[in-house]
């Protein structure tokens, strides 16, 4: 890790923790992961050799550091969606100061839309940290998007389980997938896709 990407990790910490005590405007707000999911998230990248990354809410970036420092390391991409020009703005000018430029794909688009324009297996691991209330309705898209013995993580598992349950119920309920909810940071839960 070099000390210009860990100085980094710390300045965007530090403004999000700002940013968001200042605005209650949700979409002026970083809602940053915490950083033991930011550790987390790397070593779930680097242990299943998740070469192929989606993100689904990029904010400023901050959690692509992480997936995109772990994705490098092991020969692999990280591709973001954003719908917020605000926050691509802001995402963009961090990933160009990150030296994770090459390894980066950042969309600034409806993820609905990216999800339906996926190949089918395209994804080794999908991490979801958006608008909750629309997942439900990217299910299928998701599934088809992931390859088999691929991982999904979704944020806010613990800190917005009632937001969340449709779509968990939605997961379990799929018997070509096996979950767990982890308690790291707001609450992970994952959910691997086995052979179709």
């Amino acid at each position: 890790m070099s000390h210009a990407l860990e100085a980094l990790k710390a300045e965007l910490e530090r403004f999000g923790a700002s940013n968001d005590g200042a605005t209650a405007e949700r979409s002026r707000r970083m809602l940053n992961i915490t950083r033991d999911t930011g550790e987390f998230l790397s070593i779930l990248v680097r242990a299943t050799l998740a070469r192929r990354v989606l993100e689904i809410g990029t904010s400023n970036g901050y959690s692509t550091l992480w997936l995109a420092e772990a994705a490098r390391a092991i020969g692999g991409t990280v591709a973001t969606v954003e719908n917020a020009a605000y926050k691509v703005g802001l995402a963009s000018a961090n990933f160009a100061r990150s030296g994770l430029g090459p390894t980066i794909t950042l969309v600034h688009d409806d993820a609905a839309r990216l999800l339906e324009r996926s190949e089918p297996n395209a994804f080794d691991l999908v991490f979801l940290d958006s608008e909750r209330q629309a997942y439900p309705g990217w299910w299928i898209s998701l599934r088809r998007a992931l390859r088999p013995g691929g991982l999904l993580v979704v944020d806010n598992a613990t800190s917005h389980a009632e937001q969340l349950a449709p779509f968990v119920a939605l997961v379990k309920a799929d018997p070509l997938f096996m979950s767990s909810l982890v308690p790291v940071g707001n609450g992970e839960f994952l959910a691997v896709k086995g052979p179709s």
